[in-house]
């Protein structure tokens, strides 16, 4: 789960799922854990599913709410964030289970557009 937060924060959202690992659009490439062998075979799909979970866990903490208060608005960030992924980029992702710098920004970019607050740098 601290794997996961992480990849989701650095793909935009940490602190947060499972166990706070995968994906924090702020995150910084500096501070990130060691790459996720569990991400090599991952589908566009499932990356998304990792996002939107810790999409869920970081938001609610943020926003002080539910997980599902922020369901549609997370749902609306994972996708979008995904879809934005170049090759290369979601290549990147499946090697180290976590956005690298020009994911990381896609992933700022989907919490602008669907409304969420970005997390605080780390």
């Amino acid at each position: 789960m601290r794997r996961l937060c992480v990849t989701l924060f650095a793909t935009g959202l940490c602190a947060l799922a499972v166990s706070p690992i995968a994906a924090l659009a702020g995150a910084s490439s500096r501070n990130l854990p060691p790459p996720d062998p569990t991400a090599k075979n991952l589908t566009p799909y499932m990356i998304s599913l990792r996002a939107f979970d810790a999409c869920l866990i970081v938001q609610s903490r943020l926003q002080g709410t539910t997980r599902e208060a922020v369901h549609t608005p997370c749902s609306c960030y994972a996708k979008l964030a995904v879809k934005n992924l170049s090759k290369e980029e979601l290549d990147a992702f499946r090697a180290t289970g976590y956005f690298n710098d020009s994911a990381r920004q896609k992933a700022l970019e989907a919490l602008d557009s669907c409304k969420l607050p970005r997390p605080p740098l780390g």
